[in-house]
């Protein structure tokens, strides 16, 4: 049986960071980490952007093995037992652990139809898959209109390939943005070259030969040499069930990102934790909520007891147009536009009561901090208050 200080189950960027938060103030514990995953932790955002645009895949990994970690690559772990703080894999491996760490991420939603050959886009291994169909083909589907689905339309068109993106959504972006800059992104993304289908659902996926047949509710049918779906993920929590922990919109961790078990912590994706910014809890899936969260994980299972009080945030790159955005979005809030460039450089203001609870940066860089500070101090704003409080 092997045995560990600290064993993660999970082998993405969170997993990257915990062990490193771990070395951080123990060099010497032993460290496992057990993923499904054939490669070890790499950065995943290359995989919808950069890796189309020029960076080496030699560039993506973490390079965790220098924080002395062992390995244990494609395994499935399918039972924790925390009374005796043991974990099994699907091989029948056990591993003993003083600290366990969950950091099992999600598993990307499906077509609730037929879906033969769909790319559900998340790994490397999917990018791989991608890439083949990439290099002999010229036309593709692209269903959702999220993170995934919106960058991956990007990279491609951008590479001259003819892109088809179907979302159900009015226009790109209508349920967090106003109704006007929602239509501009359309627009923007139609003359970039992708064909955007709005308000629509796909009821299969087929192949024919080597085509890829694409239908929708409305009659329509498209025709590809690759379909690609971001429709979000599902955070996996099966294992923790299994072992009792609370679980309610992912696996539930208290500010230190304890679970309800002191030998088990989650981290990552997967992870419901509380926020004193937004006073409430959240689940967050990007790669700033990786990062810090795994890093803040890994030091606590090394016996401190730190509060994880950060408020994470999420970027995205379309074309040329890029933002970062934090906190709370959607269309159902009072919005007040900053645009100082219209459509191309400005800030968006998402507030409740008068207070900002949230915010999408477009075009504007490293004022992040800014936009958390305000939400933070609770402050009270009116509309007039908010233009040109932050500048590029």
């Amino acid at each position: 049986m092997e045995q560990y200080t600290y064993l993660i189950v999970g082998g993405g960027m969170t997993a990257d960071a915990a062990a490193r938060g771990v070395r951080e103030l123990d060099a010497s514990g032993r460290i496992g980490i057990i993923s499904e995953e054939a490669h070890p932790p790499y950065n995943r955002p290359p995989l919808t952007k950069g890796l189309w645009i020029g960076k080496q895949e030699e560039e993506i990994w973490c390079k965790t093995e220098q924080e002395n970690v062992s390995f244990h690559l494609g395994k499935q772990v399918v039972s924790i037992h925390p009374e005796t703080q043991e974990v099994v894999d699907n091989e029948g491996n056990h591993y003993q652990y003083k600290k366990l760490l969950l950091a099992t991420g999600g598993t990307p939603r499906k077509l609730e139809c037929p879906n033969s050959g769909v790319i559900y886009f998340r790994t490397l291994d999917d990018y791989h898959k991608l890439r083949s169909l990439y290099d002999k083909g010229e036309n593709f589907i692209v269903i959702g209109s999220g993170y995934i689905g919106t960058e991956i339309a990007a990279s491609l068109a951008m590479n001259g390939k003819n892109v088809t993106m179907i979302t159900r959504e009015r226009a790109l972006g209508s349920k967090k943005l106003p109704s006007s800059f929602s239509n501009f992104l359309t627009t923007y993304y139609t003359e970039k070259g992708v064909k955007v289908v709005c308000e629509q659902s796909v009821i299969s996926v087929s192949q024919e030969q080597e085509r890829y047949v694409v239908k929708t509710n409305t009659g329509e049918t498209f025709y590809g040499d690759g379909v690609i779906a971001g429709l979000g993920i599902t955070p996996s929590t099966a294992l923790a069930e299994m072992a009792g922990l609370k679980i309610e919109n992912g696996i539930v961790v208290d500010r230190q990102l304890q679970t309800s078990q002191r030998h088990i912590f989650s981290a990552g994706d997967v992870a419901n934790f509380y926020n004193p910014h937004l006073e409430k809890r959240l689940r967050i899936e990007h790669e700033d909520t990786a990062h810090t969260m795994g890093r803040a994980a890994g030091r606590n299972m090394t016996g401190i007891a730190e509060e994880y009080l950060h408020l994470p945030y999420f970027y995205s790159d379309l074309f040329e147009l890029g933002y970062e955005a934090i906190g709370e979005l959607s269309n159902d809030m009072e919005i007040v536009e900053d645009w100082h460039e219209l459509y191309r450089k400005g800030v968006l203001y998402y507030l409740r009561e008068g207070r900002v609870r949230g915010a999408i940066l477009w075009g504007i860089w490293n004022q992040i901090d800014r936009i958390r500070d305000m939400i933070a101090s609770r402050e009270i704003y009116t509309a007039d208050a908010l233009i040109g409080k932050v500048t590029a």
